[in-house]
């Protein structure tokens, strides 16, 4: 994946962010390995899900988990994307053994 540093993607608050295949980093952001491998993970997940759809069930899940939890960083938490990206962001070899569709297993309420 090409790294694009620059001001404007991701948005404010967000160190990193993963429109495949590319990873928008904001300027001034150390990217560590971590950060690459959670990003990397995002990449095959919108690979997975033809790139659309993976924005559009993104967003309609985290609604979905904002009325639920009435709370917009634990909606974003819970997102089933994060959960799996955030479990494995830390496992230096997650990409060469994931199965297709992992994310699917950390869709809950």
């Amino acid at each position: 994946m090409k790294i694009i540093k620059n001001s404007i993607i991701p948005f404010e608050g967000f160190d990193a962010m993963t429109i495949w295949p590319f990873i928008f980093v904001r300027k001034g952001e150390t990217l560590t390995p971590r950060i690459i491998r959670h990003e990397e993970i995002h990449g095959e997940q919108q690979k997975e899900m033809l790139l659309v759809f993976f924005f559009l069930w993104y967003y309609i899940e985290w609604l979905v988990k904002w009325v639920h939890y009435r709370d917009k960083e634990k909606a974003y938490d819970n997102i089933s994307f994060e959960r799996e990206a955030y479990h494995h962001q830390y496992e230096p070899t997650y990409l060469y053994n994931r199965k297709r569709y992992a994310w699917t297993k950390y869709i809950k309420e």
